[in-house]
């Protein structure tokens, strides 16, 4: 058995505090990676306070995780002892149903949360499927790249998914641990890129990230001005929006895909899809193997989250900024 030094909150009101426990002998396909820095996302605030109503505690948080294999089981094959790796929400899939094998691991009905029913990543080490622990490129900082293991595969996979082209207009709604992210992206996938933002006084931070145009989110004539110009709008937004000009802002075959977890039903109504053949869409994170190849195109981009670093001791103060104030755009815990 090995001991595992930890933070974790006792019930959704209580601060985190020190806490061990014990990992049992390591699985054949597992792996044990010590870690080196974990970013905190929202998800990871809406565990703690029990939102989604699936939360056991003693909670771990924690699950954009880098840092280096410690230990693998005997039959992990693409994994030794020293690589530098990250993982993100997901730890393990069943891999025999029909999404797993087909390369969906993300969509497994059984998927294993990194922190739901399980200790996630603020801690010194956390364990995974070897699947799901994913090899970092040398030239990708560890103290940045945790918040892509979450925030940026989010954002990324369905770029890919949906066949979004270099040619295609494009729209961002909400600039933040998400969005900024998604103007990384989406502009060195060579696509125009609007931000729709609540901030359009940020104009020099937005185009710096990638914005080619800034669109006020609370201006309804600007939204209204918009009408049938996007090709593929991506909402990272957790709160309700004025989703009928979204859905007239897309040309026709255009496409308004979320990944934000508003809480409220998205009012549709037919007609305007219809008529324009117009699609809406959602996803969670992504497979294993698109994690590689965002990876693999952060590289070659040169594209990395902006973070504010707190030690992991001061934990507390970091979920304190995360839910009452404004970071910029991703928090990162160093071990």
């Amino acid at each position: 058995m090995k001991t595992v030094q930890a933070y974790a909150a006792k019930d959704s009101h209580s601060p985190l505090e020190l806490f061990d426990f014990n990992l049992p002998e390591i699985g054949p396909e597992q792996v044990d990676i010590r870690v080196e820095y974990c970013g905190i996302c929202h998800s990871d605030l809406s565990m703690l306070r029990n939102e989604w109503g699936m939360t056991s505690y003693p909670l771990v948080p924690g699950h954009e995780v880098v840092g280096r294999v410690e230990e693998v089981g005997s039959m992990v094959k693409t994994l030794k002892p020293g690589d530098r790796v990250g993982l993100g929400w997901f730890s393990g899939s069943c891999m025999t149903c029909q999404q797993c094998l087909g390369g969906d691991q993300n969509l497994c009905s059984q998927g294993e949360g990194t922190i739901v029913g399980r200790h996630g990543g603020f801690a010194n080490r956390v364990r995974s499927h070897w699947i799901w622990t994913t090899p970092l490129p040398d030239s990708l900082s560890g103290e940045t790249a945790g918040p892509l293991f979450c925030g940026g595969i989010t954002v990324f996979s369905p770029i890919l998914e949906f066949g979004v082209r270099p040619t295609d207009r494009v729209g961002v709604i909400g600039i933040g641990g998400l969005g900024h992210l998604a103007l990384q992206f989406l502009n060195k996938w060579g696509c125009e890129v609007t931000a729709f933002t609540s901030t359009p006084d940020k104009v020099d931070e937005l185009s710096a990230l990638g914005a080619h145009r800034i669109v006020n989110s609370r201006d309804s004539s600007a939204l209204k001005s918009e009408a049938g110009k996007f090709d593929f709008i991506l909402s990272t937004v957790a709160v309700p929006m004025e989703w009928s000009d979204y859905i007239n802002a897309l040309a026709p075959r255009g496409r308004l895909h979320t990944v934000g977890a508003v809480s409220e039903p998205i009012p549709v109504g037919a007609f305007p899809l219809i008529m324009a053949q117009r699609s809406i869409s959602g996803s969670p994170l992504g497979s294993p193997s698109t994690t590689v190849k965002m990876l693999e195109f952060c590289a070659r981009h040169q594209i990395s989250p902006t973070v504010q670093e707190f030690p992991m001791a001061k934990v507390n103060d970091a979920i304190e900024l995360l839910e009452h104030g404004s970071p910029r755009y991703r928090i990162v815990l160093k071990a």
